[in-house]
């Protein structure tokens, strides 16, 4: 048998392992999330009863990691939704939605009739047609003493020009799951990886699905190629010219005995590229080394695209493992990855930036110390917001 019928053996002889470990993971998570159902409905119940969108002005939203935050694609705002925080007892997990004004540096709750229930780790993306849209893909639940997980597999749009809140039921798409990514291609929705938890077992995954903003209809993506190994937690990156995206870094785990597992901070990159015409489309994935200075790895970084096909990164942390202990080292770094040199750059801040702690200090302080558990945004300027020590930071030009 020759090289590339090896090759295609091995592909295929992955998915069957990768297959029979989804089911195994489905199956003893099942009892889990049928526990967590009852509860999601209650925050479902308690919602169905508002009626009417209730704007406040309020204080920074209380402090949270893994919500998703996002530039409104007509407005010089800041969307951010959901998240979790533990408090050293007890797991809460939100569903509210905040606008900040970057100008006015203000913030605003936006209380809407029957929204998403509450998630963290979800996605976020926005899309600019019919006043704005916020388009938000899975994410997790968890239970109050933080045991047991629930993976949502739901899609739901936010109308901001409406500001209201839409199921959209189409058939096809992912399994539930959290960490994933998923950024706006041309008019589709992409979606790759994440992870999938219960007590006992865990999957990781590198599938592909497309949402078509036309049709309102999934697809699972067959790409030719060696695709990057199943991971969560990882840069997506779109390219200027809408044919693909970039993947970068991410973290994954392998159990490697019994009750022992080992995670794997990944430091690769990968092109998954688009071609043929309207109808006809193929993909494909492959390696990229880019040149520069790289990042040292890390998972859990926030990434905004820029002009010029620039993406920024910024933060993240880089876990330890022992057999029974963790260690993470946490950045504050700046990196900009060119797309279009295929190189990275240190990020060497030559405008007067600074960091507004609501509450904590004035205009005019350090960066901050730390982030983890990173969003998404687009636009020319990053914005950080929130981090596992509970600071409440927003980095944005004077």
């Amino acid at each position: 048998m020759g090289k590339k019928g090896k090759k295609e053996k091995k592909v295929k002889g992955a998915e069957k392992t990768a297959a029979k470990m989804e089911k195994k993971v489905s199956k003893r998570s099942k009892r889990e999330e049928e526990d967590l159902e009852a509860l999601i409905a209650e925050f479902q119940n308690l919602d169905s009863k508002k009626t009417q969108v209730v704007e406040t002005t309020c204080p920074p939203p209380s402090p949270r990691l893994s919500a998703s935050l996002s530039a409104h694609p007509e407005k010089e705002e800041l969307i951010l939704f959901g998240g979790e925080f533990f408090n050293g007892k007890k797991t809460y997990l939100y569903n509210d939605l905040f606008f900040y004004n970057i100008k006015k540096n203000s913030w605003v709750k936006s209380e809407i009739p029957n929204p998403p229930p509450p998630r963290c780790s979800h996605q976020a993306v926005v899309v600019p047609q019919g006043g704005g849209q916020l388009w938000v893909f899975g994410g997790e639940f968890a239970s109050p003493n933080g045991e047991q997980f629930y993976h949502y597999k739901d899609l739901w749009v936010l109308h901001l020009a409406t500001h209201t809140w839409e199921n959209i039921k189409a058939p096809g798409g992912p399994s539930g799951r959290s960490g994933h990514r998923m950024v706006l291609s041309k008019r589709q929705l992409l979606v790759f990886g994440g992870f999938h938890e219960s007590t006992r077992d865990f999957i990781y995954y590198n599938d592909v699905y497309s949402f078509s903003l036309d049709t309102f209809s999934w697809s699972r993506l067959t790409p030719s190629g060696s695709a990057p190994s199943p991971r969560s937690a990882c840069q997506m990156t779109p390219t200027p010219d809408g044919t693909g995206v970039i993947i970068y870094g991410g973290y994954s785990k392998v159990r490697v005995k019994k009750d022992v597992e080992k995670g794997t901070i990944h430091s690769d990159m990968f092109l998954l590229k688009q071609e043929g015409k309207d109808g006809q489309e193929k993909w494909s994935w492959s390696r990229v080394n880019p040149s520069g200075n790289k990042p040292p790895p890390r998972s859990g970084f926030s990434v905004a695209v820029g002009p010029a096909g620039r993406a920024v990164l910024f933060g993240g942390v880089c876990d330890e493992e022992e057999e029974e202990t963790l260690e993470g080292d946490f950045y504050n770094d700046l990196y900009l990855y060119d797309t279009v040199k295929n190189r990275w750059f240190p990020g060497q801040l030559r405008v007067n930036l600074y960091l507004l702690r609501i509450g904590l200090c004035s205009p005019g302080g350090a960066l901050p110390e730390v982030q983890h558990n990173g969003n998404r945004a687009s636009g020319q300027a990053l914005p950080v917001w929130g981090d596992v020590r509970g600071w409440r930071p927003a980095v944005h030009p004077e």
